[in-house]
């Protein structure tokens, strides 16, 4: 059976606090390069030096048609990726307002990720991380599905080249923009 990547199940396991996130405020952003969605790479320290940045990490997006692997919604914190990221994408307008830019952040390989950024116009970039640079240096919580990695649903807000806020876990999904700017102002 294929399920709609946008509908959220009512009876999804709720993602509890496992500390895995707990080190990351505080921590000075590692300079990597990522492959972004809007083209070229972007080096999340640097980008943060010149405003906030809220970078939401997700496991991976579906796609319609196509099968979630085995027992997906029975793994806390996995399913929701296209609502989260089209919850950012609905409130960019909010995100520049407060001077802050926005990017998705998960181990699919770019074009995965470019098919996915058009395919739900999202007006932000998605940064590819396949090589867990990133997620390695920061310590990122992780899980594995079928042999690949996936980055622990979270939302971190960098500032001046270090994580200022984290918010994990990360539930219901389609809130983590909202909650996200919510962290902006606090």
């Amino acid at each position: 059976m294929t399920l709609d990547p946008n509908a959220l199940p009512a009876d999804l396991p709720v993602p509890e606090d496992d500390g895995a996130a707990d080190h990351l405020p505080g921590s000075p952003v590692p300079s990597v390069r990522l492959v972004a969605t809007g083209g070229g790479t972007v080096d999340l320290a640097e980008q943060s030096r010149s405003g906030p940045v809220v970078v939401f990490a997700y496991p991976r997006t579906g796609r319609p048609g196509v099968e979630a692997p085995q027992g997906w919604d029975d793994i806390p914190g996995a399913r929701g990726c296209t609502p989260e990221a089209c919850s950012f994408r609905d409130l960019a307008a909010d995100f520049a307002a407060a001077g802050a830019e926005v990017f998705g952040l998960s181990t699919q390989d770019p074009e995965y990720q470019s098919e996915a950024a058009e395919r739900l116009r999202l007006g932000y970039s998605l940064l590819s991380d396949e090589r867990l640079e990133l997620a390695s240096a920061l310590r990122l919580p992780t899980f594995e599905v079928e042999g690949t990695t996936l980055l622990r649903r979270l939302t971190i807000v960098l500032r001046e080249g270090r994580v200022d806020r984290v918010l994990y876990p990360v539930f219901p999904p389609d809130r983590a923009a909202a909650d996200a700017l919510a962290a902006l102002g606090t």
